[in-house]
């Protein structure tokens, strides 16, 4: 196996984990439940991950690394006006956890004590992203407070619809009345 195939093979069991932790929850997803999700035999597993435990909290990174790499990246772009980026960031970081996919970010909030410190820096890492975006254009503490309120307005327009498309929709809704527009 090549280190690609390896890599490849990696990802796809801790993306197969984490949709076996959000449709069982984590005290009911078995090592057994998650090979099978995964394609990989049950020692090939273990092989790779000697807990439960450590699985979630690598396939709860790996998701949190994901959002937050594709968040950074809309953020960088100069291809679209801020705005419109900003609201791919939100998107890639929470837009992706709305309808069918909720139960992924259900699973990680419900079991923060196996996680380690993640739960706390992703959300402050993607924060920090917000914010240096906002500072290009506004003050710092100008920034600091849109991207606070963007966050808090994420969470509760989450909660709210049911789907990728009408979150994305609301939160563009935030950004419009927040973000100051930017001349071309």
């Amino acid at each position: 196996m090549t280190a690609s195939e390896a890599v490849g093979r990696r990802e796809r069991v801790l993306e197969s984990a984490l949709l076996s932790f959000a449709r069982f929850g984590y005290r009911k997803t078995s090592m057994d439940e998650v090979a099978r999700a995964a394609e990989i035999s049950r020692p090939g597993l273990y092989f790779l991950f000697s807990s439960k435990q450590e699985l979630f909290r690598a396939a709860a990174t790996h998701a949190l690394d994901r959002d937050l790499a594709a968040a950074e990246r809309s953020l960088a772009s100069t291809a679209e006006p801020l705005r419109h980026r900003i609201v791919d960031a939100f998107d890639h970081w929470a837009g992706r956890y709305v309808g069918p996919a909720r139960d992924v970010e259900d699973v990680v909030a419900t079991n923060p004590d196996l996680l380690g410190e993640i739960v706390e820096t992703a959300p402050a890492r993607f924060r920090q992203l917000i914010v240096d975006a906002l500072a290009r254009t506004v003050d710092r503490r100008r920034a600091v407070d849109i991207a606070d309120t963007l966050i808090s307005t994420s969470v509760g327009v989450k909660h709210q619809v049911e789907t990728r498309d009408a979150y994305r929709r609301r939160i563009a809704v935030a950004v419009h009345l927040l973000v100051p527009e930017q001349p071309d």
